[in-house]
């Protein structure tokens, strides 16, 4: 009975061997390297931003004009795919930007001794006394309504009366600002990993 249970687990055992060797317990592929299934690479998406495909159009004119002398001569171009932001800027994003540099210019004019020298616009010390920046105080208010002789001199300074309607605006002479351009590519690489804020 003993030699007839362990010729009868030997069948069991060589059958499913058997079975899972024909079946291709690891995939069907007939010996060729075909990849580990459910692993696919894709590229991240980019905040606020959505992928245009590639494709292709026609350019150019699409018939000929005997009055400008044109020929038909309508092109196919390709154009790859590329990244371009979800939506467009608001006006009211625009208008937060164009008040963000109005602000920030009164308040450095605010902290300039040549409009009264207000300390209080510019932090160049931190809560322990050691020197900082400087950098502007975006706690301290513009004082819009209340202000004093200097500070008056300083709001003013960022306006001017239209030479043509006469209406007092915002000068947009003076609405410039400082920005910074990053080669992130640059920057990722390994041999400038030390000091990627060079490029």
């Amino acid at each position: 009975m003993k030699g007839v249970s362990t010729r009868l687990s030997i069948i069991i055992i060589a059958s499913a061997m058997a079975v899972s060797c024909a079946v291709g317990g690891h995939g069907n592929s007939g010996g060729e390297v075909t990849g580990v299934g459910g692993v696919s690479w894709s590229e991240l998406t980019p905040y606020g931003m959505v992928l245009v495909d590639r494709g292709s159009i026609m350019a150019g004119p699409a018939e000929a004009d005997s009055a400008w002398n044109l020929r038909a001569d309508a092109r196919g171009v390709s154009v790859d795919g590329f990244w371009m932001d979800e939506t467009e800027i608001t006006n009211a994003k625009y208008k937060q930007f164009v008040y963000w540099v109005r602000d920030s210019i009164i308040r450095e004019r605010l902290a300039d001794p040549a409009y009264g020298g207000n300390d209080e616009f510019r932090i160049e010390e931190d809560r322990d006394g050691n020197p900082v920046g400087p950098y502007l105080n975006w706690s301290k208010p513009i004082p819009w309504r209340n202000a004093d002789e200097d500070e008056r001199r300083a709001i003013e300074s960022m306006y001017r009366v239209n030479p043509v309607t006469g209406v007092h605006e915002l000068d947009p002479e003076q609405l410039t600002y400082r920005y910074e351009v990053y080669n992130y590519t640059e920057a990722a690489k390994r041999k400038n990993r030390l000091n990627p804020a060079r490029f």
